[in-house]
């Protein structure tokens, strides 16, 4: 069997969204910094390797930028879809994600029948959200 998960890399700040997402979706999260792997001075505390195993099955990994490499940044070209017929739980990923975050599509009926929304969450990640079926209004 093969995974297909979304890796995430920030210039530096991954421990604290990674712990963000963690409260927003619940699950297992471990993390590894450069120090643990024998990384000395500037940089050394920042998280080489980050991986959240939420309760719904979801596997979102990241790291910072290791030190001495240029940063790639977040430039628009990935954007993390969620989709399901649960309600709630979508609802309240959404919530978690847009607190400091940027809505850029409300999540609202659309005309396909579904809810849908799309935001960029206050670590520049750009998210989708689809509600098969919610009700409409």
């Amino acid at each position: 069997m093969s995974t297909l998960n979304p890796y995430l890399t920030f210039a530096t700040g991954t421990r604290t969204a990674m712990e963000a997402y963690q409260r927003i979706f619940g699950g297992d999260l471990t993390m590894s910094t450069f120090a643990e792997y024998g990384e000395e001075g500037e940089g050394a505390d920042g998280i080489m390797h980050a991986q959240l195993t939420t309760p719904a099955g979801y596997v979102l990994m990241a790291s910072d930028t290791p030190p001495g490499m240029p940063s790639a940044g977040h430039d628009g070209n990935v954007t993390l879809s969620l989709s399901g017929d649960e309600e709630a739980e979508l609802r309240s990923y959404w919530d978690g994600l847009a607190e400091g975050g940027q809505v850029t599509m409300p999540l609202e009926p659309q005309m396909w029948g579904d809810t849908f929304g799309t935001l960029t969450d206050r670590f520049g990640t750009s998210w989708m959200v689809n509600i098969a079926g919610a009700p409409q209004g």
